[in-house]
């Protein structure tokens, strides 16, 4: 059986490798000249600078099923996060995750007490529930979930609002709470990660493991058109056309779209990452624990990159990760100003005439909008007309987990229905 898989993102290289285990010749195309689609990194003046903001929740059941940890070399962050405003920092963490830091949560006075104990309930209920009867749940927005659950006014705009603003896009909290749910989960049972040489070692792990399965990856060529109204598909490439048995688009919605009339989410959230350097000995006292903007989103969040993972900052210096939520029309200067003055603000005692930009990475589509009941909407893997089918964390949620997952079940699929 001949495959072809449009698109080497997570969910195409995923495929591509159980369908080569299968016993397929499989052959993949991917436009940019590197695998990874969303999931990639680069490297300028010594920093290794993600596209955005990204990290690995090692819980994840795709994750842990598809990579292999030991040889991604992880480095972890610290669990919880700073609280900042003018001022003023406070730490909220999972003492049961980091032992050092359950005095200074317990004296936290940003988050009351009912609250943490509600936060561990809350991990304690959600431990006993499967990962599927977790995503299939989510009826209301993350902000009436926590108002369910009783948790403060408080809690949510100085925490959950900046936190889970980071992971789903939206300060709002109007994503659905399945998401949430999800997450926090991850949260509760692994470690926040990323691998010591930038996130793209994961799409690049991917990618090695599907050729050594024995399938074909050519980068800087895209599928720009696939037929089905013959007896056998017809791909067009810019280097020819195939006339495989099954087609696997496994590109972003919008192509994914175009190639093959399914519907796919439209609505997206978009983010702005202000990438910048501190000199090495001005230690800020979060170590590897991502701080968050209680007061505004100018910045929203700030993640201490090199204090998790050293190997992303020359020698001298350290790297910061700045997150601006949607798109913002201001220049990257300016942008990084609002980031030097911010953390002027929360850290008074410092001086940051040593601050610098190193890069800026405009995301217009990093995630598709999750509101309540969102999943009634996403295609299935096999929602176009066999032999082609899709693959994509839009068929599943919007996540690295997603993307996995959707990868092995568009292959799985694609078996049941060729062989």
């Amino acid at each position: 059986m001949h495959v072809v898989v449009a698109g080497g993102g997570l969910a195409g290289l995923v495929a591509a490798r159980h369908l080569a285990e299968a016993g397929a010749e499989v052959e993949l195309f991917e436009e940019r000249e590197r695998v990874g689609g969303r999931v990639r990194s680069r490297t300028v003046d010594g920093y290794t600078l993600d596209r955005g903001f990204q990290v690995l929740f090692t819980a994840y059941p795709a994750a842990r099923r598809e990579l292999d940890y030991d040889a991604l070399d992880l480095r972890r962050f610290a669990p919880g996060a700073t609280i900042a405003r003018p001022n003023h920092r406070s730490t909220l963490a999972d003492p049961v995750g980091d032992p050092g830091a359950t005095l200074p949560t317990l004296l936290n006075r940003d988050v009351r007490t009912a609250d943490k104990l509600r936060l561990f309930r809350l991990r304690r209920g959600l431990k006993r529930r499967t990962w599927e009867d977790v995503l299939d749940g989510g009826d209301a927005t993350i902000r009436e979930y926590l108002a369910e659950h009783g948790f403060s006014t408080a809690f949510v705009e100085r925490f959950a609002a900046p936190f889970y603003g980071g992971i789903t896009l939206d300060r709002s909290l109007g994503t659905s709470s399945a998401v949430f749910e999800y997450t926090f989960k991850a949260l509760s049972e692994g470690d926040t990660v990323v691998p010591a040489g930038g996130m793209g070692e994961i799409p690049a792990q991917l990618g090695a493991r599907a050729e050594a399965a024995g399938a074909t990856i050519e980068t800087g060529v895209a599928v720009t058109g696939v037929d089905t109204t013959a007896d056998t598909p017809t791909v067009e490439t810019r280097s020819g056309t195939r006339s495989p048995d099954a087609v696997v688009v496994a590109t972003d919605p919008r192509t994914a779209a175009e190639l093959t009339d399914v519907g796919t989410p439209t609505g997206g959230r978009s983010c702005v990452t202000v990438h910048c350097s501190l000199p090495e000995h001005q230690v800020l006292d979060t170590g590897s624990r991502i701080v968050l903007n209680a007061a505004d989103a100018e910045p929203n969040t700030v993640a201490p990159m090199s204090a998790a993972a050293p190997e992303y900052a020359p020698e001298g210096r350290q790297l910061l990760s700045a997150t601006f939520l949607g798109s913002r029309p201001e220049p990257d200067d300016e942008l990084a100003g609002i980031v030097r003055d911010a953390l002027s603000a929360w850290f008074p005692e410092h001086h940051f005439g040593g601050f610098e930009a190193v890069g800026v990475d405009r995301i217009e589509f990093a995630q598709f909008e999750q509101p309540p009941g969102f999943r009634d909407a996403v295609p299935t893997v096999d929602s176009p007309d066999s032999p082609v089918f899709v693959a994509g964390d839009y068929t599943e949620w919007s996540s690295i987990q997603g993307a996995l997952k959707s990868g092995r079940r568009a292959a799985e699929a694609v078996l049941r229905d060729r062989t």
